[in-house]
This record gives C-alpha cells, structure tokens and sequence, in this order.
C-alpha cells in the first residue's frame, strides 16, 4: 500500500481554491510576517518611531502594595486627624474589611536633597537618591484587588491573556544580542507573585516574546542548561548532532503550521539556550564582581542578600544585551511581602529594609558605570494602602493612589508630578493609570504608544488599549 503524506492547511486551501484562495492565503501570511517583526530603523537611535533614550529598562516591582503615606507621600494632616472615624461607611470593593480610624504614620519623615522629597525612616538609602528620581505621586488603578491590580500594571487590563510591557517591547524593538533571553524576569526567591506567570506573559503576541524566569537563588539559574553529569551519554558533540535534526524535523513542522507561534518559540528558546552554554556562566558568576559592589548591594546581610544578588543581576544582565529585566519583591500570599494589613509597624520596616539599601545600590552601580545614560530604572506597586486602620495598626487594599518613581535616560531629575489628597486617600491632581506610564516608558523607547499594535480577533490591540498619556512634565 503506497504510503499517505499528511496534507496541511496551507496545502488543502491552496487546491480546493483553484489557487485563488492559495494566493488570498499567501498574502496573508506575508502581511502577518511583516506585522509581527517590527524593525527599528538606524537613524531613531534604536528606537522604532522616533529617536530613543532608553535602550534599556530594570523594572523593581513591589508585590502586595505599596503603603504610600508610610514610604514617599507625606501627610501631616494624619497627625492632626489621628483615630478619627471619617472613612468610608460601606467597604469599598476590593477592601478586606471596612474602613477604621485615621492612622497616622508610625515612621517618621524628613525632606531630603536639594528638591526637598519627604521620604520615611524605612527607606534612608533610597531617600539619598531623590534628586536623581521623577515621582509619580498620584498613580491610581481600576481596582482593589492583588491579581486584577498586578495584571493592570504589567498588561494594562484588569484580565489575563493581554501581553505584558516587557513582551510588548520585545515584540517592537527586538533584542540586543543573541546571547541572552530579550525579557528577564527575576521573582522572590520564596516564591512568584500574584497571578503566577501570568504577569510575564506574551498573550496573543509570538510566544518567543515571553518573559524567560531566571531562579536567581538557585546553583542553576536556567534549570537544565546543561546535562546532568550522572548521564555521561549527553556528550557535547552527542548534544550538536541530536539539536541538528531536531532542528531539521521542527523546521518541517512549522513549515506546514504557520499559524501556530509555539513551536517558533519552542525552536528559538533551544537556540537560545545553546548560546546561553557560553554567556550565562559568566553573566550569572557574581563572584566576578568586587567585595565592595557586593556590599553595596546588600548580599552581606541576610535581610538584603536576595533582593541585593537578583538587582546586581539585572545590572549585569541589560549590561550584557538584555532588553527588559523585571525584579519582583515579594512572592503571593499574606506574609513576606508588601500585603501590610495587620502590622504596618512590624511588617513594613522587614520587607522595606530588604529592598533599600539594593536599590540604592544598583544606582550607583549603573550610574559609576554609565549605564544610566540610556537606561530607565522603574519602582513601582500594583496600588497603595488605606489612610484609615484595619483592625487598629494595620491597612487595607487602596486602588484610589499610589506612588512609582522612575531614575535615568531622558527623566527630568528632581521633579514629581501630580498629588494625592490630604489623605493620600485619593489621587487629586495630575493622576496617572499605568497607560501613561507605559505610553512614558515606550516613549522614552522611541515606541509611538499608539501605533505598536497587533491585530487579534479582528482588534488592533496595544499596551494602553484605547487610553494613555505621555508624562512630560517628568521628562527632560
């Protein structure tokens, strides 16, 4: 019996159309190659619509939420109005509980710098950085709640399926190098935020997009990059011959499933990683570095070692061609991280002092080395907390205003934009959605907020969907 070749779709519609619907078919396919591979021309400075001044961006991103009016927004008017009931009668959506008295802060704060930023106690390194940063000091989201909250400030929708800011990049500007993965992401090593992986994700954008999770406290960072040496068969030369005809059948396979971006992206991460055999072990070496940066990191110190060694990472990794590198601060879950409902007291100084002196740190590390010149660093949170107690020193979920910072290429130091009330209840003036402070960031890319789009469903969807503003009182 003659043996029977599978036919594909590509095949199928091209000989039951009498080629006409082969032909619709091809230009289809030839538009989409040319809308998924967006390329930036020479003379925008890497950047796709207009000159850049960014070329890359560390992402520090605090889980659980931030508590604004006991980190970077002053409210004096706490004090004065200290166990008053004068919140919310019904707990608003998202809140675990209803409104208590008004809580001042327990830290204290002092202005610092020539701008004059009040910062609190908890953060003493970060308050020395200051007129290097632009505040964002009425940032506000659409919700209370952790998951819709993170997916809103990662993807710009309160649902999962949307791609994130970093694969949204990938997908306009490409990488810097073959060697390393475009997008890093670098999670709590106790664990992974709010909606799992699904903060990192490239939805409906090429899979290859994605973030690649680096386990930064772990021997491996990049498990199974190389082969176990128990399995002594796994040789090198055995590694090339199995990866070239393993290339070779996933070639034939996309060939005939063109619309399916998986196994593109499957094929990319194999040839990723065989690059990665040679870069990874030294980017990922921090033994290379001095004992001084170390300990201007944190890594001496057990409170800081973790938040410390995945910041020098990101250093090394945009240092070495990495696009994106995103550094999670707190894993899900109601402790060791930024969720203060029962203790601000006790439960704001530990995660706080964990981050500071990293932070502080990784500045001046990337500004010794001129990084800053063309590199954005971004602090941020998926909302702020409650004016008013829960229980009698803890804070609840608040949607209503938060605060983000952003230091390096094309910020205009020294300055904030937009207020909170007197509260910090509410954002008042100049509020911000995280469509402005992404169609900022892309901006600063050389990204036209508005044309990096990608048509799915029959949609031209983007970042900002059909919102966002370019902050440019922040920019210089």
């Amino acid at each position: 019996m003659p043996s029977i070749n599978p036919i594909s779709r590509r095949d199928f519609l091209w000989h039951t159309g009498g080629g006409i619907t082969g032909v619709a078919l091809s230009q289809m396919l030839a538009r989409d190659a040319m809308a998924s591979t967006p390329t930036p021309r020479p003379e925008f400075n890497g950047g796709l619509h207009h000159p850049a001044k960014v070329k890359r961006v560390i992402q520090l991103f605090m889980n659980g939420g931030v508590s604004q009016m006991d980190t970077f927004d002053y409210k004096p008017e706490l004090e004065r109005l200290n166990g008053q009931m004068i919140g919310p009668k019904e707990k608003p959506e998202g809140q675990t509980g209803p409104a208590g008295a008004v809580m001042k802060s327990p830290f204290e704060f002092k202005q610092y710098g020539q701008s004059g930023r009040w910062v609190s106690s908890v953060f003493p390194h970060q308050a020395k950085w200051v007129d290097e940063m632009a505040f964002l000091m009425a940032m506000t989201t659409k919700t209370s709640v952790h998951g819709p909250g993170s997916y809103m400030m990662n993807t710009g929708f309160l649902l999962p399926g949307f791609p994130c800011m970093g694969s949204w990049i990938s997908y306009g500007l490409g990488s810097l190098t073959d060697n390393l993965p475009t997008f890093v992401v670098l999670p709590d090593v106790r664990g992974l935020p709010y909606n799992q992986k699904g903060n990192f994700s490239s939805g409906f954008l090429p899979s290859r997009h994605q973030g690649t999770i680096i386990n930064a406290g772990s021997p491996q960072p990049v498990p199974d990059l190389f082969a176990d040496p128990r399995h002594t068969f796994a040789s090198k030369e055995g590694d090339q011959a199995a990866m070239s005809l393993l290339q070779k059948m996933n070639r034939q396979h996309a060939a005939m499933h063109p619309e399916d971006t998986r196994l593109e992206a499957r094929i990319a991460s194999y040839e990723l990683a065989a690059k990665m055999q040679l870069s990874a072990p030294e980017a990922f070496d921090l033994t290379r570095e001095t004992a001084a940066t170390r300990t201007a990191y944190g890594m001496d110190a057990p409170i800081t070692e973790d938040f410390g060694r995945r910041c020098l990472l990101a250093r090394r990794l945009i240092e070495r061609g990495s696009r994106v590198v995103q550094v999670w601060s707190g894993p899900q879950g109601a402790v060791n991280n930024w969720d203060n409902h029962g203790n601000i007291p006790n439960e704001l100084p530990p995660i706080a002092t964990s981050v500071d002196l990293p932070i502080a740190g990784l500045l001046g590390d990337l500004k010794s080395r001129g990084l800053l010149d063309d590199t954005l660093v971004i602090f941020t949170t998926e909302f702020g907390r409650t004016p008013f107690a829960q229980g009698s020193v803890g804070r609840d979920h608040n949607g209503n205003s938060f605060v983000t910072w952003m230091v390096g290429a094309g910020i205009k130091a020294g300055t904030a934009y937009g207020r909170s009330d007197d509260l910090g209840f509410k954002a008042a003036e100049g509020i911000t959605y995280c469509y402005d402070l992404h169609a900022t960031i892309l901006h600063l890319m050389g990204i036209d907020h508005q044309k990096l789009t990608f048509r799915t469903a029959g949609v031209d969807r983007r970042l900002t969907d059909v919102h966002g503003n370019v902050v440019k009182d922040i920019l210089s």
